[in-house]
């Protein structure tokens, strides 16, 4: 298989599981109805995004991947449909607790978990409070003979992390979030920096790009969608607002963006003996 339709799910989500299930379920029967294959939701769509405070009580929300409800139920939809779906959960994996996502492929089955690498610290998005870093690495799945990479969120600004699934053999990228205003500084709109850097990742590693966010007022927090795909140009090729809920399709020939890939000779070109402060703490 060389060609794929991919889709992004925008929505506001409430604070209750099984309703935000029900939810994402709607929106993914929709984007199968249009022909696609891998459906991504957003980040942690199993409920308001908790991370905007530290609250003790919010790790009862995690259970590990065999047991979380939202991993169950998107293993039985994607079964049904035939599909791929990316999902985002809060892990609990004793001791320790990660912001994670399960690979779940066209067969209801789990090909891995990915744990969130880059962790964010800030008002409003406090997640050192739950989230211990990633141990898993960056994670590349082949699903039905293209390989895709998935970064959560904070992941996205890190060129590092586009370039390592790129290197793993990613022919796909794509990005569940959780991301809206910035209560310090209420005339800073990071949206446009947000799809910016991952337009970036698109024409530097000659991929297309997919991501998905949440929209709606949450506590201090109004998160500002504007979910899109853009292709190996760095085009949009779908995009929505920040109000719209709904489905994003767009179709990909994986041959043809090789062949771009290769023409551009962007890793025929790389020097990585020159790159060791990359990897240096400081």
């Amino acid at each position: 298989m060389t060609e794929i339709t991919v889709a992004a799910l925008q929505l506001a989500l409430t604070d209750d599981i099984q309703a935000n299930i029900d939810r994402v379920s709607v929106l993914v029967e929709e984007a199968a109805a249009q022909g696609a294959k891998i459906i991504l939701p957003p980040e942690l769509f199993e409920g308001h995004y908790f991370c905007a405070t530290e609250d003790e009580s919010c790790f009862a929300r995690a259970k590990p991947v065999e047991e979380h409800p939202v991993v169950l139920a998107m293993q039985k939809l994607a079964k049904r449909l035939k599909v791929t779906i990316p999902t985002s959960f809060f892990e609990s994996d004793p001791p320790h607790y990660y912001n994670s996502l399960a690979m779940i492929n066209s067969d209801g089955e789990i090909m891995g978990v990915y744990r969130k690498s880059h962790i964010p610290d800030g008002p409003g998005y406090e997640e050192k409070f739950y989230f211990r870093p990633g141990n898993s690495g960056f994670k590349v799945w082949d699903c039905g003979g293209i390989k895709i990479g998935v970064g959560i969120c904070w992941d996205q600004w890190y060129p590092e992390t586009a370039r390592a699934m790129m290197l793993m053999g990613a022919e796909l990228l794509f990005f569940p979030t959780a991301i809206g205003n910035e209560p310090h500084d209420p005339d800073l709109d990071t949206s446009r920096l947000w799809r910016r850097a991952m337009i970036g990742h698109a024409v530097s590693n000659v991929v297309p790009v997919i991501a998905s966010n949440r929209i709606g007022q949450e506590a201090t927090l109004s998160f500002y969608g504007h979910s899109f795909i853009a292709d190996q140009r760095g085009d949009l090729v779908q995009a929505f607002s920040k109000d719209e809920s709904g489905v994003l399709v767009a179709h990909f020939d994986i041959e043809q963006i090789r062949q771009h890939r290769a023409a551009f000779g962007f890793f025929r070109d790389r020097r990585p003996e020159l790159y060791h402060r990359i990897s240096e703490d400081r």
